[in-house]
């Protein structure tokens, strides 16, 4: 049984009244020198001039085959969505010619209608092997499907690297470890990133085969730092994307946990001689460290021990036997500690990650991707996928259902037709990549589709709405999975792990009636789909199997939220209620969050009032002095102004639902202790999270003072408003950067410091 997709009547709608128009694509510096200028640029009259010129200035191609270069949006939608439909009919996935168009119709309206984008390797790389020109009526979208095309490109032509996260191994061996430099270098080049568990390499501590002493795990992680701060992601000036995971048990633990802010006091230091500061100024170039995010891997026994008091051993590689005992609440503390200094390192709870493992008879999860949303086996790949909520959101308040569970299948189809498309660094992670074929659905503007609907983020009704549409997207991606598994096979190494597999559905259909529904009326209807295709998909993968092994992530979306016009990105809330808006005839323009109006709207408000209160959060006075109700200011909170129980919260209610893990930052203010990097820590580990990150603001030297992030809610006058929280200044625009999920990206050109 092949697929079918039939003609949906809304789709063409979308298609046919879609407006097409040109405008200029320009960025400017801060000191209004011009970074990016394309005279002419084709794209829907719809999308923004922000979101046009991310998209002309991150995904266009500066020359395709022909020697041109790209200069229009609906060609590069048209690029990608032929390559991945080719690819689908020449594998004869589709059932007739009119599923594939169908098919292709309906990715394509997604994508317009900025509802769902995919990760950015997607759109460097896809369908590069032939330039596309698309001339005539918009609205005729006739799509030229060349079966003969995906033929021989698999058997000469260079598959497109089309996965944004890769999770590699790393043995105790030279050659191996040189290996995976050369293989990080050539996933970064084409916009990827790459994590790693080192912890098979033995310590300093331990001798050689020949007997001589080792130099140790920390001096190999100098060498993979460096290569990775000289090759740029994709070709363009962003940083490589690179994860660095160690369990506790390691010899050089507390080295490797103290690293980073011993780099950071040298960069300090030389900041404070006058050396250049910034991501990219001298004094970081300078010290090691700066190029991947650091996580150590910490067990149940572990946080059992820091709760009694009980002593922590290291064990060598080779032997195994005991190195050094330290107090567990020493170790948890010197972890705390460095994370206060420089945000680093985050913490994966290795419990908590294998016991939602759906392939557990093959081997134990490792590592993970840059972001820590991918979790997997060793070698293995994932392509991602967004979904942006806000776009699903009915003007009276409900959810899209169907359409939002179409979109769903739509994407599963699109990712697992990439899994085969794609090209990957090495024969082994082709290998694994195919033969459990794990994707990452996941969404973006949590925090606007919150925030449109009158809902505070730190809220027991958001937090029952997220974790319903989250479950709805798991559920029903599962759902579309067994559908393929029917139709296509079940992934190879199904039958092997068919119990764990099992297991871990029934735990997210469980999950189910943790959720406080009677708080939230506005999810009942989300919930009750949901429950249906968990039913569903436990039912038919009885019968037919899976045909992926994982489904869903929540990535941080940095730049593909700016290419859909999102407020928020990922599960974050908004980090400021006033944006920057970079205009196509040059020049920036502030303003607000568009989802303030909704919400205003939601709470019944006059017009005039709502046009009150915008004027005013756009000219920096606080939200409670601008005329919003004292009930309705929660509603208005921005990431600083939310506590960390109220972050850890929102990412425990979604948790149980998701495949992998979640990108996300807990926010912490600069006054933050210590003992409150401890406690958020320790209040993961007890929510059953799979991995935390904190940051505290101005903890970095690289941080600027900022300009205030006006129509913040604060207990000043316009003049004391809570600033943008802000890694530094972009490297292409020299705007301030904001956090997104675990990440840095500009909000103004779209650039990113280590995400896709």
């Amino acid at each position: 049984m092949k697929l079918k997709f039939d003609v949906d009547p809304k789709v063409q709608d979308t298609l046919r009244s879609t407006q097409w128009g040109s405008r200029a694509s320009r960025i400017l510096g801060l000191n209004g020198e011009v970074l990016h200028n394309i005279a002419s640029v084709e794209a829907p009259l719809s999308w923004s001039d922000q979101a046009v010129n991310i998209v002309a200035r991150q995904y266009f191609r500066k020359s395709l085959p022909d020697g041109t270069a790209e200069t229009s949006v609906r060609a590069l939608i048209f690029r990608v969505v032929d390559a991945i439909c080719s690819f689908g009919l020449a594998r004869e996935v589709f059932e007739t010619k009119q599923d594939a168009q169908n098919f292709a119709d309906h990715l394509t309206s997604l994508i317009i209608d900025q509802r769902a984008s995919f990760n950015s390797p997607v759109w460097f790389n896809c369908g590069l092997w032939q330039s596309y020109k698309v001339v005539g009526n918009p609205g005729n979208w006739a799509w030229d499907f060349d079966e003969d095309r995906a033929v021989p490109m698999q058997n000469g032509f260079e598959r497109p690297q089309s996965s944004a996260c890769f999770i590699q191994s790393i043995d105790d061996d030279l050659n191996s470890i040189f290996d995976l430099v050369k293989k990080e270098a050539r996933l970064f080049k084409y916009g990827s990133g790459s994590g790693t568990n080192f912890s098979k390499i033995r310590g300093r501590q331990e001798t050689l085969s020949g007997g001589g002493a080792s130099s140790g795990l920390m001096s190999f992680l100098e060498v993979f730092d460096r290569a990775a701060g000289a090759t740029k992601s994709g070709g363009t000036t962003r940083r490589a994307a690179k994860m660095v995971c160690l369990d506790l048990d390691h010899p050089e633990i507390l080295d490797f946990i103290r690293w980073k802010a011993k780099e950071e006091a040298k960069a300090q230091a030389l900041i404070a001689a006058g050396f250049s500061g910034g991501m990219d100024g001298e004094a970081y170039r300078t010290v090691s460290g700066q190029n991947s995010n650091n996580s150590v891997r910490a067990t149940d026994n572990f946080f059992e021990a820091v709760k009694s008091g009980a002593p922590w051993s290291t064990r060598a590689r080779t032997t195994g036997h005991v190195v050094e005992t330290f107090s567990a609440r020493e170790v948890l503390r010197s972890i705390a500690e460095s994370a206060w200094l420089c945000a680093d390192p985050g913490i994966q709870y290795e419990n908590s990650i294998q016991r939602w493992h759906t392939c557990q008879t093959t081997a134990p999860i490792r590592a993970s991707n840059p972001c820590s949303e991918f979790m997997f086996l060793d070698d293995t790949a994932c392509n991602l996928a967004s979904l942006n909520l806000l776009k699903f959101l009915n003007r009276d308040g409900s959810f899209a259902i169907e359409e939002f569970k179409q979109a769903v299948r739509t994407l599963i189809v699109a990712q697992d037709l990439l899994v085969d498309f794609a090209s990957y660094p090495s024969e082994l992670v082709a290998e694994n990549s195919h033969r459990y074929r794990p994707l990452g659905l996941g969404f973006a503007n949590l925090g606007a589709a919150l925030m449109a609907q009158g809902l505070a983020y730190d809220s027991e009704k958001s937090r029952s709405w997220a974790a319903a549409v989250t479950s709805l997207m798991t559920g029903e991606a599962y759902l579309a999975s067994a559908g393929l598994a029917e139709s296509q096979g079940a992934f190879e190494g199904f039958s092997e792990n068919r119990q764990s597999m099992m297991k871990v559905i029934d735990q997210h259909r469980s999950a189910l009636s943790a959720i406080p529904l009677s708080l939230d009326i506005l999810a009942s209807d989300i919930l009750e789909a949901s429950k249906i295709s968990w039913s569903t998909a436990y039912e038919r993968g009885l019968k037919h199997g899976f045909r992926n092994s994982q489904v869903t992530v929540l990535a941080p979306t940095g730049t593909i939220a700016f290419m859909m016009d999102c407020d928020t990105t990922g599960i974050e809330p908004d980090f400021a209620l006033v944006k920057t808006k970079t205009l196509s005839g040059g020049g920036r323009l502030e303003i607000v969050n568009q989802s303030v109006s909704r919400a205003l709207e939601t709470f019944r408000y006059s017009k005039v009032e709502v046009e009150s209160i915008r004027k005013k959060i756009e000219s920096g006075v606080a939200v409670e002095n601008s005329g919003v109700r004292t009930e309705h200011v929660d509603v208005f909170k921005c990431a600083g102004e939310i506590s960390p129980e109220g972050h850890l919260q929102m990412m425990a209610a979604v948790q149980p639902f998701l495949s992998g893990a979640i990108s996300k930052t807990v926010n912490l203010s600069a006054s933050a202790t210590v003992e409150d990097i401890e406690a958020v820590f320790l209040r993961g580990w007890e929510l059953g999270l799979k991995a935390v990150a904190v940051y505290r603001d101005q903890s970095k030297s690289a941080q600027p003072l900022m300009r205030s992030g006006a129509g913040s809610v604060s207990k000043g006058g316009p003049k004391d408003l809570n600033r943008v929280r802000s890694f530094g200044l972009c490297s292409v625009c020299s705007y301030p950067t904001v956090v997104s999920g675990t990440c840095w990206v500009c909000p103004a050109c779209g650039h990113s410091l280590a995400c896709s």
